[in-house]
């Protein structure tokens, strides 16, 4: 398992791409309306990049010019990790404020 660490908005495609596989424009839409964040184009762009490189998305085939993209079976665990180490420091934060 790789430890390196990703931006918010790698972490924001890997949700997007849990759900079903899709394509840029789609990812960058599904993000703008569950997180309100709104992405440039190199933002996003760069990011895929990344993920890809490092084995957690693939693309796809497609006769459209539009390349979807899918979750890999490790990026589907690294995203579970972060999920969990993410859920660990806000319980703790949480904690700490009296929140629970």
């Amino acid at each position: 398992m790789k430890k390196d660490r990703f931006s918010e908005p790698s972490l924001f495609i890997l949700i997007s791409l849990a759900e079903k596989d899709c394509h840029g424009y789609a990812i960058m839409e599904d993000i703008e309306k569950n997180y309100s964040i709104k992405l440039g184009a190199g933002t996003l762009y760069g990011a895929i990049t990344r993920l890809e490189k490092a084995g957690y998305i693939q693309v796809l085939e497609s006769d459209d010019r539009k390349k979807p993209y899918r979750l890999t079976d490790e990026g589907r665990e690294y995203l579970s990790n972060q999920i969990k180490e993410i859920q660990a420091v806000t319980a703790l934060g949480a904690k700490r404020l009296g929140l629970i």
